[in-house]
């Protein structure tokens, strides 16, 4: 998770991927805060508080005219209401639209809506200039002998400068800018240098016209890069924007971050959960899509949790809120998705330091052929030869190159979200797509996790019925699942006043004292430990071996259900390249090769202590040293958090509203469907696709024409045309990643 001291920050007037990498690296390097990734596609970076004024300081400098911004709007006061307590009074309110605050919007809203019509007027204004300018330049071109005619030109000047001026003022305001902090390499800057060279070369209809294409390819860039940040933020907007809470007899509507824990909140059909709670009153149907990414509602009733961001589908619900607005599901899953664009992955990190040298690189070539040809080559001219080395230094401009990747994974990093997977960061997006191991947890994973006594096996003159009750009241004190299966296979209270001493074993079971009698209850090696001869038996699930002192009993079968998709995840596994599926499980041999049989698995270590799953993960992650491929651990509880930290992706199943795994996990499934970690795998090798099809088409334009520029066979638009138009399909083709990947093929 984000350290509990930085907070998200909008840059408000971001609109270039190369320039949220020079923040990124000025920050970290003039702040010392190593953990200031620019989310690009966002617009966002996530900041400590005290560090505001002096990144701001830093944006002034190197990027005037962008702004941090808070988007967290100052607490507003809750409408008043006139509503009783009760839910049926509050549905007579709903039916009347009647209830509070139903017609003013609390003021979570108004700060992006007041942010989108500056947007709109400032793109008014932009969409003027550039038609002025070419209207002046078309004038110009078509009245350019007549303009030429007069004394020195100077009305054909006129008219080119003014249209000049029009189309690129920014861009050269912005050049100004570059000039003064010492950057020469920006793209301003470059597209400045070629069009005044064309001027003053004589080419003055291409000079202004590549100004005026370069800024109206500029303006469709940002429109289409806003447009994919409205779409992920369209994607994951599921923010509740208000809550409507009882007080005092009364209820109003409040911004869900003034919401205290304790306090019950209404929730009417069609409304979306503000905060996480419990049902108190109604009974519903909740619609978890936006959280897990199934269709499917789900029925609720009192007693039963609930969490921010669900759809209440039918009935009026009330209820109790169980955790602040800051630390609900919703808002962790928003700041999880979020700060993922800060982590990147090493495609990011190769594509920015390859810009970082081909941009001089290129610089120097043309610099070079403006110079050299002339110098040495008899009868070069030396206009010919600057207006390649013009054309070259378009082709330099590395925001196209550089937009081509963050876009790419946070929409695979949205995509994902949307189908309930959480994943922390594009350099996990990555390690995804590489996996050719992948290591299962059994019970709670592949299995249900919910026991149920399937029979009793009494020896030695107990009966089912004693065996039962020794078990029963052994294990009334653990909160481990087998003991709940067994209390529940009991059904009858447990006399507390019968039981005495009391040891819980990890991995091996409990020993309690039973009407003064030593009562052994867990698996084979409990009684190894204690020295209780047995035999093994009843092999088809797991076995809970009851001992009386020193006596064995009988024995205890308790089955667990296989989820209905793990065979379906095993399969996808296999079909997307994984090569190698180990199960690992503390259940004995016997069931969990059987579930390893059924599943078609076919490398299973049972058995295992916690502990041991991380020496066996360890030792699996030893055996292939040498391999290219990732391995990753799936498990679903804490017992497994060390297991998730130490596989190079760690994949936390059914983690929706466990801290401990969202914690230690790099992705995060937030229902309990094991085919989701195969739906991950082929979202990261989508996403890696688009990217790397992103990465050669701006790579493979770029050589092109440097190829054809230094030959003299393409001119400043085309190469203008060339780059702009490279960054608007690397924008169009990483939208979708936002859409879910089909399914792997079957194979026959």
């Amino acid at each position: 998770m984000i350290p509990a001291r930085t907070k998200r920050y909008v840059l408000q007037g971001l609109d270039c991927a190369a320039c949220a990498a020079k923040i990124e690296e000025a920050v970290a390097r003039e702040t010392g805060w190593q953990e200031a990734g620019v989310n690009f596609a966002t617009g966002s970076i996530y900041l400590p508080p005290e560090l505001v004024p002096a990144v701001q300081e830093i944006l002034d400098r190197i990027e005037p005219g962008v702004r941090l911004i808070d988007p967290e709007p100052a607490s507003g006061g809750a409408a008043a209401g006139q509503s009783p307590g009760g839910l049926a009074a509050a549905a007579v309110d709903a039916a009347n639209g009647a209830l509070p605050g139903a017609e003013e919007h609390v003021r979570a809203g108004a700060g992006p809506h007041r942010h989108g019509h500056d947007e709109a007027a400032l793109d008014g204004r932009r969409l003027l200039r550039l038609l002025g300018a070419a209207a002046l330049a078309g004038a110009g071109v078509v009245f350019r002998t007549f303009l030429s005619r007069t004394p020195y030109s100077l009305a054909e000047y006129a008219v080119f400068l003014a249209a000049y001026w029009l189309a690129g003022s920014r861009v050269l305001a912005a050049a100004a800018r570059t000039v003064r902090r010492g950057a020469v390499f920006d793209e301003n800057f470059l597209m400045t240098v070629a069009t005044l060279g064309a001027i003053l070369i004589g080419e003055l209809p291409e000079a202004v016209s590549v100004m005026l294409f370069y800024s109206a390819g500029e303006a469709l860039q940002d429109m289409a890069v806003s447009r994919s940040r409205r779409s992920i933020r369209e994607l994951l907007d599921i923010r509740p924007d208000r809550a409507y809470v009882r007080r005092a007899g009364r209820i109003v509507a409040a911004d869900p971050a003034e919401v205290a824990v304790g306090e019950e909140i209404v929730v009417r059909p069609g409304e979306k959960i503000p905060l996480d709670g419990e049902v108190i009153e109604g009974r519903s149907r909740v619609d978890t899509s936006a959280l897990t990414g199934e269709p499917v509602p789900r029925r609720v009733a009192p007693g039963d949790p609930v969490l921010a961001g669900m759809v209440n589908a039918g009935g009026l619900l009330a209820v109790r809120v169980t955790r602040p607005f800051a630390e609900s599901s919703v808002a962790r899953i928003l700041e999880l998705v979020e700060h993922a664009g800060a982590r990147k992955a090493k495609t990011e990190r190769f594509i920015t330091t390859f810009s970082r040298y081909y941009t001089p690189a290129v610089v120097l070539a043309a610099l070079s052929l403006a110079l050299l040809p002339p110098l040495l080559v008899p009868g070069a001219e030396a206009s010919q030869w600057i207006y390649r080395a013009l054309v070259l230094l378009v082709i330099s401009c590395p925001c196209a190159l550089v937009l081509s990747i963050p876009v790419g994974y946070f929409g695979g990093i949205g995509g994902a979200s949307r189908q309930g997977i959480l994943v922390k960061g594009a350099n996990f997006l990555d390690a995804l797509a590489e996996l050719d191991t992948v290591v299962v947890d059994k019970t709670g994973t592949l299995t249900e996790g919910t026991f149920k006594v399937r029979r009793i096996e009494a020896l030695d003159g107990f009966s089912e019925s004693d065996v039962l009750e020794y078990a029963a009241h052994a294990e009334s004190f653990s909160n481990h699942p087998i003991a709940a299966s067994i209390l529940e296979a009991y059904g009858k209270l447990v006399d507390g006043r019968r039981v005495g001493e009391y040891e819980e074993i990890p991995g091996h079971g409990v020993i309690a004292r039973v009407d003064q009698k030593t009562v052994a209850a867990g698996n084979d090696r409990l009684l190894h430990r204690e020295g209780i001869p047995h035999e093994c038996g009843l092999a088809e699930g797991t076995v809970v071996y009851v001992a009386v002192d020193g006596k064995l009993a009988g024995r205890i079968l308790i089955a667990d259900e296989i989820k209905p998709d793990a065979r379906e995840a095993v399969e996808s596994l296999k079909r997307l390249g994984v090569r190698r599926i180990v199960m690992l499980s503390g259940d004995s041999e016997p069931a969990a090769r059987q579930v390893a049989a059924l599943l078609g698995i076919d490398e299973v270590y049972a058995g295992l202590l916690p502990e041991e799953k991380v020496e066996r993960l360890e030792a699996l992650a030893r055996e292939r040293k040498n391999a290219k491929g990732k391995i990753a651990f799936v498990g679903d509880g804490i017992n497994d958090a060390p297991a998730l930290v130490r596989a190079d992706v760690g994949i936390a199943m059914g983690a929706l509203g466990s801290d401990a795994s969202v914690e230690a996990a790099d992705v995060v499934i937030m229902d309990d469907m094991p085919s989701k970690v195969a739906r991950a795998v082929a979202v990261a090798k989508r996403t890696r696709a688009i990217v790397w099809q992103n990465i050669a088409i701006a790579l493979g334009v770029k050589a092109v024409f440097i190829v054809l520029g230094a030959w003299g066979a393409a001119s400043l638009w085309e190469a203008v045309f060339a780059d702009v138009g490279v960054s608007l399909v690397a924008v169009a083709n990483a939208a979708r990643a936002l859409r879910a990947p089909k399914p792997a093929a079957r194979e026959n």
